[in-house]
């Protein structure tokens, strides 16, 4: 099975939407999965862990496939390449985890491969030294290391970038950089209570998508499907913006089918062991503990850490919630993924900036959902391995996303109590 395309994000769509913001219990289940059996007729998952993503989202993908093709295969572009004149016009600097990662850093490379790709530019992707415990000067170097070797845009993924991201852009005016899961920066770092009033640096290009949304839609589906003992795993320590906007989402998400079925959800939530998004025994202790406790079904949100969840539900006949991608083909304890168009965002400013558009993006916070097809759920047969709640109840949803006539609230730092969540009983560990 060859790789999903993510979302697709549609140009005409997206110039439309060029807004600014600023950074960033016991009870029984009913229909739902206890311990190793699945919701009443539900897919359970087959065969073993591994082998590649499969099947594709509909739709017709900005310079992408019509619906009905075979999928981009994303691996079949090198990750490495050898320039002529030994510049490379479009860099990447990894977030912290893997560059397959098989969730962010992963999405937003193949996005930069494939343009490039297309449009028979160089690229090369620079990984910050030390790892999960790299520093800003790391990045820096990182992101200097990708403008000393030519390049003429820089895509930075992850939050984390701020700082490094700064002093890039100051002391490469020239050079554009783009901020994915990003937000305006200014010349100064901001001061807690006094006013930034410097300017903002517009050879950045933030791009930051409404991941409360994505959350919201799998919580959504989990409850309908039948499951009514969740678990949310995030990375980042609980200081990434899209993880808690994932996070949130998600119990929003909950509430609301459980409301709607007249049922009571449990929901362990938790950002340990996650803050270097990566995979660990300890985290996979933990969760093969909320496993054996009857957890069913555990959102599993940053980076590599999916590793350990799929291995901790492969081993108790549990199920996992994916991230960013399309993780049905990573492993078959997977029924569903929380997506955005990471991919997609790349070659979008790509675009703009080869085509001589940057300041439609520079300096400007490009937030991307619904309405723009860039958060969303794979509806392929070989990634929909829910039977009880169907695409057509999605699409309703996504629906309801689109127009506005649903709206799932951003604010997690003040939304996430529990007289909001009568249905859900939510143990924050």
């Amino acid at each position: 099975m060859k790789k999903i395309i993510a979302l697709i994000l549609a140009a005409i769509m997206v110039m439309g939407l060029l807004a600014a913001c600023g950074p960033a219990g016991g009870t029984e289940s009913t229909g739902g999965a206890q311990g190793s059996n699945p919701p009443e007729g539900s897919k359970a998952p087959e065969g073993t862990q591994g082998g590649e993503p499969a099947g594709t989202q509909g739709g017709e993908p900005q310079g992408g496939e019509p619906q009905g093709e075979a999928p981009y295969d994303y691996d079949a572009i090198d990750d490495t390449m050898t320039s002529d004149d030994g510049k490379y016009a479009i860099a990447f600097v990894t977030d912290v985890g893997q560059l397959k990662d098989k969730s962010f850093n992963q999405g937003t490379w193949e996005g930069v491969k494939r343009y490039a790709t297309e449009h028979n530019k160089s690229y090369k992707y620079y990984q910050p030294a030390n790892g999960s415990e790299a520093t800003d000067d790391d990045r820096f170097t990182a992101m200097k290391a990708a403008v000393d070797g030519g390049a003429e845009i820089v895509i930075c993924a992850g939050f984390l970038q701020e700082t490094a991201l700064r002093r890039a852009a100051l002391e490469y005016p020239e050079t554009k950089f783009v901020f994915i899961d990003g937000y305006p920066i200014q010349e100064e770092p901001s001061v807690e209570g006094q006013e930034n009033t410097s300017p903002i640096l517009t050879n950045i290009a933030p791009i930051s998508f409404q991941e409360e949304q994505a959350g919201y839609l799998v919580g959504y589906a989990a409850v309908k499907e039948g499951f009514t003992k969740l678990g949310f795993s995030g990375g980042g320590g609980g200081t990434n913006p899209a993880c808690c906007r994932y996070g949130y989402g998600f119990v929003q998400g909950a509430q609301a089918a459980a409301a709607e079925m007249g049922v009571n959800v449990e929901m362990r939530y938790s950002w340990q062991y996650g803050a270097s998004f990566g995979a660990s025994g300890e985290l996979q202790t933990m969760l093969n503990g909320w496993y054996t406790a009857g957890t069913e079904v555990v959102y599993s949100c940053g980076g590599q850490m999916c590793q350990s969840a799929f291995a901790a539900a492969a081993a108790n006949d549990g199920y996992v919630i994916g991230v960013d991608v399309d993780q049905a083909g990573d492993s078959d304890t997977v029924i569903t993924s929380a997506m955005k168009g990471l991919r997609e965002s790349v070659m979008f400013a790509c675009d703009k900036f080869y085509a001589g558009e940057w300041d439609a993006l520079g300096g400007v916070s490009t937030v991307l959902g619904a309405k723009d097809d860039a958060v969303g759920m794979p509806t392929s047969a070989d990634s929909w391995r829910m039977q009880n709640y169907t695409v057509a109840e999605y699409e309703t949803l996504m629906a309801k996303l689109k127009d506005g006539s649903l709206v799932v609230d951003a604010d997690y730092e003040a939304g996430l109590k529990d007289e909001n969540f009568p249905n859900v009983s939510l143990s924050i560990e």
